[in-house]
């Protein structure tokens, strides 16, 4: 029997697992990161960078379609060799995770454990091997353990006798050429990005979703606005009635259609946008001191990252708070930090709300959106920049902006938006959220002209306006 005895053990080598690690480490503790499968970050391998490979060359040929109204005439349509597509996908994704390879290398090889941990009990890690890794019998002791296992796509299980004609996004990236057709069941943000990159591509994209949902979207107005943009290019039925079949090597799905009728179609792939969730099965939590969720989730502080009164913290995607890079980056070295100085525990910085999603147009919401404000006494200040002078310059001018602000303060709260530049308009409405500025303060900020900021002034506006009369009213 091998024991290995430490300070702080890491249960995944992820976004999150090497955040913590180093925080550890860097708090003078001895620290061990444990990983049973591949090296390399799902935002690098499956995530983040290779769906914008997709999107960004998507963009560029959809770009070519505003030529005409500029006054620019294309001889020949151009031709989308997707072979070519893919393999710039495949390679630049491949030097994305060559960089997170190469930060694992240069970790200490004491401190790298192959293999998958189960518990034993909360200080006691027992490690499965994997066929390069350690001998079976390996034992790791440690008076703190971080969990940052990651998440997987989740789907119904019924769904497994499509075969190999089921893919997820992990799939999407390994293709070595564009397929004809691609059934996508989820609109949210993986299922919207890649179904609009492939249709725009030239794939045959139908999108299918279940509930109404758009992305992270849950402002009424907002939401119908982006079913209504996205509907206009491609298939979008966010409410769907369809069931799945395999036929030799397609995908039938049977559907009812947006006009009411009853539709039968064939497509060389479903790609399951449905959601993912937590890695938590094979740890063996039930030997713990824990009490689980639902979803056999250690409940947790998510200000400390600290499962209830234990010396287990849990950071990333695994403990299904906010699923995203940066947050995990955070969450990473705030649980790392804490199990070093465990029992001294403390809360760490959590940011300002803030989502995107790399749609035409984007979508972004700060602050939790209008989820998180829907209950609180609000005034929502709006522009649409279907007429914002820049957006139109640019025949770019499609889109909704909803500010949030409550109503006897006028602090900003959150916002949802759609349309041009989300992703950067977004940072500064988060920022400002970050900084508990009030409408009024925003207003004071410089705003150039033209530029499409010049939106969110106008929502800024439309905002103070109604606080005002607010505040007369209750005078």
């Amino acid at each position: 029997m091998r024991t290995l005895d430490t300070d702080v053990a890491i249960i995944g080598a992820g976004t999150a697992g090497l955040a913590a690690y180093r925080a550890a480490k860097a708090a003078g503790k001895r620290a061990l990161i444990v990983e049973g499968g591949a090296y390399g970050t799902t935002c690098a391998r499956v995530g983040c960078m290779p769906s914008k490979l997709l999107v960004a060359p998507a963009e560029a040929l959809h770009g070519l379609e505003r030529f005409a109204a500029f006054g620019f005439a294309l001889d020949a349509p151009p031709k989308v060799d997707g072979k070519a597509v893919m393999a710039r996908v495949r390679r630049e994704r491949d030097r994305f995770v060559g960089f997170v390879l190469e930060g694992v290398e240069r970790l200490p090889a004491a401190d790298k454990v192959r293999g998958y941990a189960r518990f034993v009990d909360d200080h006691t890690l027992a490690i499965a091997a994997t066929p390069e890794g350690v001998a079976p019998d390996t034992t790791i002791r440690a008076s703190r353990v971080v969990i940052a296992t990651g998440s997987s796509p989740a789907y119904p299980p019924a769904w497994r006798a499509l075969g190999d004609r089921l893919v997820v996004n992990d799939d999407v990236f390994d293709w070595q050429d564009l397929p004809e057709s691609v059934a996508v069941f989820g609109p949210g943000v993986i299922g919207l990005e890649l179904g609009q990159a492939l249709h725009r591509l030239g794939v045959r994209v139908k999108i299918f979703g279940r509930g109404g949902g758009v992305g992270p979207l849950t402002d009424p107005l907002v939401l119908e606005y982006a079913r209504r943009a996205f509907g206009e290019e491609l298939y979008l039925d966010t409410d769907a009635h369809a069931e799945v079949a395999r036929d030799g090597d397609a995908v039938v799905i049977t559907y009812r259609g947006r006009d009411g009728g009853q539709h039968v179609e064939r497509f060389d792939y479903l790609l399951a946008a449905t959601g993912r969730r937590p890695n938590v099965q094979g740890l063996d939590l039930a030997k713990t001191s824990l009490t689980l969720d639902r979803f056999g989730v250690p409940l947790f502080d998510r200000t400390t990252l600290r499962a209830q009164q234990s010396s287990i913290f849990i950071a990333g995607d695994v403990n299904n708070d906010v699923p995203l890079l940066h947050e995990a980056a955070d969450e990473g070295r705030i649980a790392g930090t804490n199990a070093a100085h465990y029992p001294d525990v403390r809360p760490g910085l959590r940011r300002a709300g803030l989502a995107i999603v790399f749609t035409d147009p984007q979508i972004a919401t700060v602050g939790g959106g209008y989820a998180a404000v829907r209950q609180v006494h609000h005034v929502t200040g709006t522009v649409s920049f279907e007429d914002q002078g820049r957006s139109r310059v640019m025949l770019r001018n499609r889109g909704l902006l909803h500010v949030y602000a409550e109503a006897e303060t006028g602090l900003f709260l959150g916002a949802e938006m759609i349309g041009p530049d989300a992703e950067h308009i977004g940072h500064l409405l988060a920022w400002a959220r970050q900084m508990n500025l009030a409408i009024e303060q925003m207003l004071e900020m410089p705003f150039y002209h033209p530029v499409v900021e010049e939106g969110l002034r106008t929502a800024l506006r439309d905002a103070q306006a109604k606080l005002t009369a607010a505040q007369k009213r209750a005078a």
